[in-house]
């Protein structure tokens, strides 16, 4: 009986182990054209909010706009980051810059152009933001956005951040 329970117990937690989704290795761009990893963007002592987003969707404008209201207070409380993932592709995404130096935003803002990172995410349609560990392992994700989005998002830092 106990190696029944034992081989079963194995079998769910492999199962559960190979469901948990990881921070892909794919190349990204900064807003002054740097290529990096992406992968590496998560790979800090803290949680990771990605926030996917693009120049032209306003639903993204408002998430981002509504998360940067509570971005000093979240960093220091939370111990996390932000790190928001523009899919404009290479014609549109001149226009990323100058939007988010327009509204003063004071996260990492990352490029990309072929959708790699957005496509190995399964991402087709922004605003969708995750919430990533320390392990580069996404903990929680959310697509779309409403006004009080944030208030969820804030409820789920403070879970996983255990404050």
């Amino acid at each position: 009986m106990k190696s029944i329970l034992l081989a079963v117990f194995c079998f769910v937690a492999s199962a559960a182990a190979a469901q948990t989704q990881v921070i892909p290795s794919v190349s990204v761009k900064d807003l002054d054209g740097n290529t990096l990893d992406f992968k590496t963007v998560c790979d800090t002592n803290e949680l990771t909010v990605i926030s996917f987003w693009a120049t032209w969707c306003t639903p993204c404008i408002k998430e981002l706009e509504a998360i940067n209201e509570h971005y000093a207070d979240w960093r220091t409380k939370y111990k996390m980051k932000l790190v928001a993932v523009s899919i404009d592709d290479a014609r549109n995404s001149k226009k990323v810059k100058p939007k988010v130096l327009g509204f003063g935003w004071e996260y990492q803002v990352l490029l990309d152009e072929n959708s790699d990172v957005a496509r190995a995410m399964n991402v087709n349609n922004p605003p969708v933001t995750f919430i990533v560990n320390k392990k580069g392992e996404i903990l929680w994700s959310h697509q779309g956005y409403t006004p009080g989005a944030e208030e969820e998002l804030e409820k789920k830092l403070q879970e996983f951040s255990g404050k």
